[in-house]
């Protein structure tokens, strides 16, 4: 009596596995997941995504470096005007700029060449009163060959 009694409450192993996968015997489990032609257009946006992106992303490094550049140039040449117009004369080398405290720690790094021995310089031009000119690094370029998004080779910027 007690078995037919608690049969009302318990429910057949069956239907609940029918209840679990949508109710009927047709359907049993067929509607789980994603079709393949769903993972595929899935796929496709995200390759469409991605292949817009980078180029962009990569495009992005470049001005970066180009900006780290500049800057890099704009003080090493601002150094290089500074210990002129202290000492009297041009600096021999870039590592004098670093041993006198012009530039702190070492040379920059060049972002393209990635050493900070590539740098181009360039000597001082000879005065026009005849004299010989003072020192041997007027201006610093980068050691490069590459060609900048402006149309101008990194070493000569």
């Amino acid at each position: 009596m007690l078995k037919e009694s608690l049969k009302k409450y318990i429910k057949s192993p069956v239907s609940l596995k029918l209840r679990g996968c949508g109710g009927s015997p047709r359907t049993a489990c067929n509607s789980r997941g994603f079709t393949l032609i769903e993972l595929m257009i899935v796929v496709s946006i995200i390759g469409i995504l991605a292949a817009i992106a980078i180029p962009n992303y990569q495009w992005g490094i470049i001005r970066a470096k180009e900006a780290v550049l500049r800057e890099t140039l704009y003080n090493l040449n601002s150094a290089i005007d500074q210990y002129n117009a202290d000492q009297g004369k041009y600096p021999d080398s870039l590592q004098e700029l670093v041993d006198k405290g012009y530039i702190r720690k070492a040379i920059p790094t060049d972002p393209f060449t990635k050493t900070n021995t590539d740098w181009q310089t360039v000597a001082p031009t000879a005065p026009t009163d005849g004299s010989e000119a003072k020192g041997g690094i007027y201006e610093v370029h980068s050691g490069s060959k590459l060609i900048g998004s402006n149309n101008i080779p990194y070493n000569e910027w």
